[in-house]
């Protein structure tokens, strides 16, 4: 006999449809599916994908960016982040040279990272449109400013 728990004990939801975390789930699913076939196109993961225009949007002025920096505002662990560094090191989408202090390596964009970057974040962002198409504009402004504030502090800045 199947045991049957008592939900209104356990949950504070009448339903799964009434669960922020589960409807975030499913969006989350949802939304990375879509930029993931988005993306094998060009060769590239979605954490690959990430590093790599974290590491444009940081370095769009000219700036020396760590592996560090990168990681922080990406919102991924050291060791995931050096992972996704050294492969797309290895795949000549970006450089790690020695910083003149020495403790820290800079990362910059090589010219095929540059142009696979070109072709994956307006392709990224066009997928993102399609995605959040069923929202007004006031809707998807609201949306982001959400996101805005339940991102971790220091990750955007």
């Amino acid at each position: 006999m199947t045991e049957r728990l008592n939900f209104e004990k356990i949950s504070v939801h009448e339903t799964p449809k009434q669960s922020p975390g589960f409807l975030l789930w499913h969006i989350s699913t949802s939304w990375r599916s879509s930029i993931e076939s988005v993306l094998k196109s060009l060769g590239l993961t979605h954490p690959q994908f990430v590093v790599l225009a974290t590491l444009g949007w940081l370095t769009k002025n000219g700036d020396l960016v760590t592996q560090v920096a990168i990681g922080k505002m990406a919102g991924l662990d050291p060791n995931t982040n050096s992972q996704i560094i050294k492969g797309l090191e290895q795949k000549e989408l970006i450089q790690r040279v020695q910083s003149s202090d020495g403790r820290a390596k800079n990362v910059s964009l090589t010219p095929a990272g540059s142009n696979i970057l070109n072709q994956a974040l307006p392709a990224v962002e066009k997928a993102d449109s399609h995605f959040f198409n069923l929202l007004s504009t006031k809707e998807l402004s609201l949306l982001t400013q959400t996101f805005q504030k339940l991102v971790p502090k220091g990750v955007t800045d």
